[in-house]
């Protein structure tokens, strides 16, 4: 079977239509513009000022203490999530997926009420904590429980796609030769699935920093402590401080850049054997 990698100029030629480039380059257009736009409309000049605001790096640094720590939640929570996905069957299967993919379609405003209703202090759970002196409204705590139900899903679809591409028989070979589950798991399952766990990880990264309707719905916009830099920017607008928008826009930007660049080197170059 011919892969894609070896295809020649002029089997490329005679297997892809011509007319395919039109609707192609109308969609990278519609992809790259607004990018483009958004990089013309910087005043490049200003842009160190408006990132030594004290609003701005106060911004910045909460937008990457909650995504840090939510990404670390995502991590401990999603992965065993997928494992287990991984092994399940029927229709239990099916409703669970169904759950995790609830998250990636809800509007945010929508997330942000099922939040509030769950972890608010009129909430399902929230009341308890809340009469516990526990309560995560208007905290940090509230920006990561956010970040964590947004992002979660990202980590286990990609966790869960990783595994279940690996060799059942390598994981029964083991087994039949006397590992445990937890070896055959920690040897042979997670080593082998690792590429998609690191791009699920860095995913649910780049989805908690860029996080922003569910957040200012149920955690709000308190500066230093609920306020990330999606949050500032809309901040920014609001104020009649466009340039400001825009720089804080391409430093978000500039992260997601890293993150994809991340995700590459993680696939390609360390865990390719």
């Amino acid at each position: 079977m011919t892969s894609r990698r070896s295809f020649s100029p002029r089997l490329r030629r005679a297997t892809t239509p011509r007319w395919l480039w039109a609707p192609a380059a109308v969609a990278l257009v519609l992809l790259a513009g607004p990018l483009v736009a958004l990089l013309g409309a910087a005043d490049w000049q200003q842009l160190p000022e408006i990132l030594a605001r004290p609003a701005s790096r106060t911004a910045l640094g909460l937008s990457l203490a909650t995504s840090a720590a939510s990404t670390v939640l995502c991590l401990l929570l999603g992965l065993p999530l997928a494992v287990l996905l991984s092994r399940l069957g029927g229709p239990a299967l099916q409703l669970l997926r169904g759950i995790l993919v609830v998250p990636l379609v809800l509007s945010p405003v929508v997330s942000g009420l099922a939040l509030l209703y769950f972890w608010g202090r009129q909430g399902l759970l929230g009341g308890w904590l809340d009469a516990a002196g526990l309560g995560v409204g208007f905290t940090p705590a509230a920006v990561v429980v956010v970040q964590v139900f947004v992002a979660l899903p990202f980590l286990v679809v990609a966790a869960l796609s990783s595994i279940e591409a690996v060799d059942a028989d390598l994981e029964l070979s083991a087994a039949n030769a006397g590992a445990g589950a937890g070896q055959v798991l920690r040897h042979i399952t997670l080593p082998l699935a690792a590429p998609g766990i690191v791009v699920g990880t860095l995913l649910a990264f780049a989805r908690s920093l860029g996080e922003y309707g569910a957040t200012i719905t149920f955690a709000g916009s308190v500066e230093g402590r609920t306020r990330t830099l999606p949050l500032q920017i809309e901040l920014a607008l609001n104020s009649n401080d466009p340039q400001a928008a825009v720089g804080l826009s391409l430093i978000l930007i500039g992260f997601y850049l890293i993150v994809l660049i991340l995700a590459g080197a993680g696939v390609n170059g360390v865990f390719r054997r």
